[in-house]
């Protein structure tokens, strides 16, 4: 039987991106991100109901990516989950669901100067968008799935 880990995700970032380096060097950059759903309740009347992720990407993607990563920017994430634990000094376990991210693409509309909004134009090369010639805004009807 075959195994599959994989998120889509489009929602707003919830704090900008956050650089780091592990222990032996490696870049690792954070941000969370806030995904809504709309559902009626039992009333009739309609919720709104978010959802938080955390995000991490790693390496040169995630040098080129977080400077764009800002608050409230609406993006696409596409990446799998991963479960760390760890005990904490009373002994107590401790878990944190993130997602580990390979494809991170801005959904803002682009400015009348042709760059991505808040972006400073198409500096994200190929590996921004996971496609060739990407960078920039995406119509989210582009997207993958329904």
């Amino acid at each position: 039987m075959a195994n599959l880990n994989k998120v889509m995700l489009i929602g707003n970032a919830g704090r900008d991106a956050e650089m780091r380096y592990t222990a032996n060097g490696n870049a690792m950059a954070t941000f969370t991100m806030a995904v809504n759903s709309n559902r009626r309740n039992p009333a009739g009347e309609w919720e709104t109901e978010t959802e938080w992720f955390t995000v991490v990407m790693f390496g040169d993607r995630a040098e080129r990516q977080s400077q764009y990563i800002t608050k409230g920017k609406s993006i696409y994430v596409e990446g799998r989950l991963r479960t760390r634990n760890w005990d904490d000094d009373q002994g107590q376990r401790h878990y944190r669901t993130e997602v580990i991210a390979n494809t991170v693409q801005t959904l803002d509309r682009r400015t009348e100067g042709g760059g991505a909004a808040g972006a400073g134009g198409d500096d994200w090369g190929d590996d921004f968008a996971g496609r060739p010639g990407g960078g920039g805004a995406v119509d989210p009807d582009d997207l993958p799935f329904e």
